[in-house]
């Protein structure tokens, strides 16, 4: 299909093709489900850590004699069921990553770029340049294309002005093409995809 090309300053620069086989799916929201809980998961640290009764610094001698007191049994404070013993059944240091398969991570990004173009906010530009790092002119070049929340992807290499400049930007993320992803792709509100990265992506998945 064809699809309108913009520049920064909100002009017409020309037409690119768009491929029906990335850009052209009918979204799915259980695949973009399992796509953006696959990367959440991936990216919990798991550091949540607690102390056992093996782990507590308290004394391991029987608290007082068996029989007698007529109080119940108990052996260690270390128990949990006592102040400053250890926890039961607590969190513990562990990987939160589970398995999703490629083919499914694929087509989970097709889903997510179709499902910005079905719902119009998608937009291409023809380069993702600033001619110096300067935040109040970039962002009036945004303003410009009514952009208020959203996510650049440009080439390979990111033009280091245009990076600098939008980073100040509140609710604007920029990433080179290989870093494009599910997640960033659909917690912001428009996606902008410079010719490059249309290129990149057309040969990613030829």
């Amino acid at each position: 299909m064809e699809f309108n090309v913009k520049t920064l300053e909100g002009k017409d620069a020309g037409k690119v093709s768009l491929s029906d086989e990335i850009f052209g799916l009918d979204p799915r929201e259980d695949i973009l489900a399992r796509m953006v809980r696959w990367q959440l998961a991936k990216k919990q640290q798991g550091t949540h850590k607690i102390k056992n009764r093996s782990e507590v610094s308290r004394t391991g001698a029987k608290m007082y004699k068996q029989k007698g007191t007529g109080r119940a049994r108990h052996h260690s404070a270390r128990a949990p069921q006592f102040r400053g013993g250890g926890k039961a059944h607590g969190p513990v240091v562990r990987s939160h990553a589970h398995d999703l398969p490629k083919k499914v991570r694929a087509l989970a990004l097709r889903h997510a770029l179709s499902a910005k173009l079905k719902a119009e906010d998608l937009i291409v530009v023809d380069s993702l340049v600033a001619a110096e790092a300067k935040t109040k002119v970039l962002a009036g070049s945004f303003a410009s294309l009514g952009l208020t929340n959203a996510l650049f992807i440009g080439g390979a290499e990111l033009d280091n002005n245009f990076k600098l400049a939008a980073q100040n930007i509140p609710n604007v993320d920029v990433l080179p093409v290989h870093g494009i992803n599910v997640y960033d792709i659909l917690r912001r509100g428009k996606l902008v995809l410079s010719k490059a990265a249309v290129e990149a992506l057309e040969e990613r998945f030829k």
